[in-house]
């Protein structure tokens, strides 16, 4: 049997009990490995005892997650902004982006993980994006039970012809949307593949070096085993590892 590719899968510091962490919340494994039909690795966010360069030539592609925590304002040239921050996994996801990018290789992003490929590219970040009066909410009130921060909904529409929009086979979704953060200015290179009724961009694409990039703001891995706009984004992440992306 043909050997799978391996799938990177950035890990996130979280504290258990008294003891730091790394962690991947499983949803996201599951999700990638279920519907792209990959292997797994989880990178861990320790750039004291390791560098991205040291693992990239060994994944055939990232998935960078969500997390609780927002990429630290001075990695994008600004100097305020809401913790918690995770200043280990930023040096990693975003050296690991362009390693990965170096080596012709897919990188994959969900929620933190289509900012931090913003970030690394040279892109900025919003912080109001449950709060504004320009925009839409686009997170669930705050105390919202867990459950129904993913219950949060709202449309999107997808640029026509766009990688999203073909994996998909639609132009318009709804999602769901937990996230106080948000494009601020979106990367050179960086192709706009799907947008809130705001204007906010929530998916983008390029082919830096070859090989696809595509992120979005929502979390495809919260419904992926009952929701086929949700299981078409892993579908594509595999076609990506596997070459065969167009």
């Amino acid at each position: 049997m043909a050997a799978r590719p391996v799938l990177g899968v950035i890990a996130c510091t979280r504290q258990v009990g008294t003891e730091p962490a790394q962690a991947v919340m499983e949803r996201y494994i599951r999700a990638a490995m279920r519907h792209a039909d990959v292997a797994a690795l989880i990178v861990p966010s320790l750039p004291d005892l390791m560098s991205a360069a040291e693992v990239a030539d060994r994944l055939d592609g990232i998935l960078l997650t969500g997390s609780p925590s927002n990429v630290a304002p001075g990695r994008y040239d600004d100097t305020d902004g809401d913790g918690p921050f995770d200043l280990g996994r930023d040096e990693i996801a975003l050296s690991l982006v362009s390693q990965m990018i170096e080596r012709a290789r897919p990188v994959f992003g969900i929620c933190r993980g289509f900012q931090e490929i913003n970030v690394a590219l040279g892109g900025t970040l919003r912080r109001d994006t449950s709060a504004s009066e320009e925009l839409i909410r686009h997170h669930a009130p705050d105390g919202a039970a867990f459950d129904a921060m993913f219950d949060h909904l709202h449309p999107v529409h997808m640029s026509q012809g766009g990688v999203i929009a073909r994996a998909l086979g639609k132009s318009d979704a709804v999602v769901n949307s937990v996230h106080y953060q948000g494009i601020g200015t979106l990367a050179p290179g960086l192709t706009v593949e799907a947008t809130a009724p705001d204007g906010l961009v929530e998916a983008y694409s390029s082919r830096p070096n070859g090989a696809p990039l595509v992120a979005v703001q929502w979390h495809p891995e919260w419904d992926a085993d009952t929701n086929p706009d949700s299981a078409a984004y892993f579908h594509l992440l595999g076609r990506a590892l596997r070459g065969e992306a167009e």
